[in-house]
């Protein structure tokens, strides 16, 4: 199969199209064809840094959308010819850069029928990621206020979506440019980080999705109200001092990794088919050309997602 691979860490130029074996589905796993894979921000930072996969060489990427090629022994929710989409368990299940992946079977569910590949491919890392932490983490619920950092990137615009879902008022940080696009998602209100200080803006927030790290969380927790929660997604940015000071002011701080999720990617697929959440792709790219997507990703700046195609 053909694989987009690298031998070094480095910048895109290491990843190099190469030919591997095919998997084998093993027991309560399922083979599958990959026809898209999502581009996120963990592919370049591991890409440069490494990580909890060793020394390359290895093959990048968490996000599949493709059709069953063969199952494992044991396998049942699952049948050669279903189209599926999800993603490989993070951070340990890479490989989606590929034509054919292997994963265990609940990793995936059925495509929803009112997106192609290429769209599905989009949802499943920083779909979840907003499920997880507005949903299992933050139990959103109607009538919360919930304040979404760039939001309209790939994490950020899903977590708009999800967040109106649940009956949310939502408000997001993004660029002047942007924030038409937020409305038509749904949002209530958006604040131009670059023009106002939305710690001065956001009031009484019940809720707030934090992606940047930084200077973002201490900041955050003065916009949310005793009571309230506070989930940063930016594990290697986060202040050590974020859980004492939310503490002090009686509000939750969580710090999440997303995981693999069946039931999660199911409430996604359905929210899908409500048309309640839709992927917004900045670029379709070929999987020959994984170093230009990823030199448009880590240039900043681009609304939704990114999609690799790897099987027409």
């Amino acid at each position: 199969m053909r694989a987009m691979s690298q031998n070094t860490l480095g910048g895109p130029e290491v990843l190099t199209l190469v030919e591997l074996d095919r998997p084998e589905p093993g027991p309560a796993e399922v083979l599958v064809r990959v026809h898209a894979a999502g581009v996120n921000p963990a592919d370049w930072k591991v890409r440069t840094a490494g990580s909890h996969l060793g020394q390359p060489p290895f093959v990048l990427g968490w996000d599949v959308s493709g059709v069953v090629e063969e199952v494992g022994v044991g396998t049942t929710i699952h049948k050669p010819g279903d189209e599926v989409f999800g993603m490989l368990p993070f951070p340990f299940g890479n490989g989606a850069y590929a034509e054919y992946v292997t994963a265990p079977a609940r990793t995936f569910a059925r495509k929803p029928a009112a997106v192609d590949h290429t769209r599905a491919a989009a949802i499943p890392l920083a779909a979840l990621t907003a499920w997880q932490a507005l949903v299992d983490t933050a139990a959103t619920r109607g009538g919360d206020r919930v304040l979404v950092h760039a939001a309209a990137g790939g994490v950020g615009h899903f977590a708009v979506q999800i967040a109106k879902a649940r009956g949310a008022y939502v408000v997001g940080t993004a660029s002047a440019a942007k924030h038409d696009f937020l409305r038509g998602l749904g949002a209530d209100e958006v604040i131009d980080y670059r023009t106002e200080d939305f710690a001065e803006v956001a009031r009484d927030m019940d809720v707030v999705v934090e992606t940047m790290g930084g200077e973002y969380g201490p900041r955050s927790l003065r916009t949310l109200r005793e009571g309230g929660v506070i989930v940063s997604l930016a594990l290697s940015l986060l202040d050590p001092g974020l859980h004492a000071a939310a503490a002090e002011r009686g509000i939750r701080s969580e710090a999440m990794l997303v995981e693999a999720d069946h039931a999660g990617m199911r409430s996604l697929a359905a929210l899908v088919e409500a048309g309640r959440l839709r992927p917004e792709i900045a670029a379709v790219v070929p999987l020959e050309d994984a170093a230009k997507a990823h030199e448009l990703g880590e240039s900043g700046g681009t609304t939704g997602k990114i999609v690799l195609t790897v099987t027409s």
